[in-house]
């Protein structure tokens, strides 16, 4: 896979309860969509990020990614999302709280360069397989993050159904399903480790440019 290989990236904000609380925002009704552009994309493939320093806080957010496979007359998930990946949403902290007061946007807090990470997609037959595993986030050797898509407040249906119905989705999109607790930020010289139950899916370091 290569990040052409990718259309758009669509994600879903606040789907694990206690993600929503440990951040003071209500729990939502219906899912919370947003965008990142694609020039946001990166490998986990053991590769260095950089990232400006200046920017306030920058918090990682573990979650798991769908790939659209091509249209069919169904919209059932499993005859839609043909691979999953582990990815990695990182957010601007402190802006997106600033954005937040103002009632703006979040993109700017979202979408900068190297905040959408993933790891290499693999097959999916069954999403009920997904079930199954837990994942989690390490850093530095310390898990930090760990979740199981039975704690989603929507399932990958109604995911997909919500994308689906405001966007549109086309062979090759992406969506980030939500996050679990533990987020919080990175540092320079930061190792994550992303971890599909036992399985080491990627990895990454962290680099601060002035």
């Amino acid at each position: 896979m290569t990040l052409q290989d990718i259309q758009n990236i669509f994600c879903i904000g606040r789907n694990y309860a206690q993600h929503a609380k440990e951040l003071g925002n209500e729990v939502p009704d219906t899912p919370l969509l947003f965008t990142k552009p694609t020039g946001a994309l990166a490998f986990a493939n053991g590769q260095t990020l950089s990232y400006p320093s200046g920017q306030g806080e920058i918090h990682h957010e573990l979650e798991i990614v769908l790939k659209v496979g091509k249209k069919s007359n169904s919209q059932s998930v499993n005859d839609r999302v043909v691979e999953i990946a582990l990815g990695i949403d990182l957010t601007l902290r402190d802006l997106q709280s600033k954005l937040k007061k103002k009632g703006h946007p979040w993109e700017r807090a979202k979408g900068f360069r190297n905040s959408a990470i993933l790891t290499p997609f693999w097959p999916l037959t069954n999403v009920d397989e997904i079930k199954q595993t837990t994942f989690s986030l390490q850093k530095n050797g310390e898990i930090i993050q760990s979740g199981n898509s039975t704690e989603m407040l929507f399932d990958f249906q109604q995911v997909l159904d919500e994308c689906e119905q405001a966007f549109g989705l086309s062979e090759g999109d992406i969506i980030f399903t939500g996050t679990p607790e533990g987020v919080g930020p990175i540092a320079e010289g930061d190792h994550f480790t992303l971890h599909w139950g036992e399985e080491e899916k990627g990895s990454f370091y962290v680099s601060f440019t002035e």
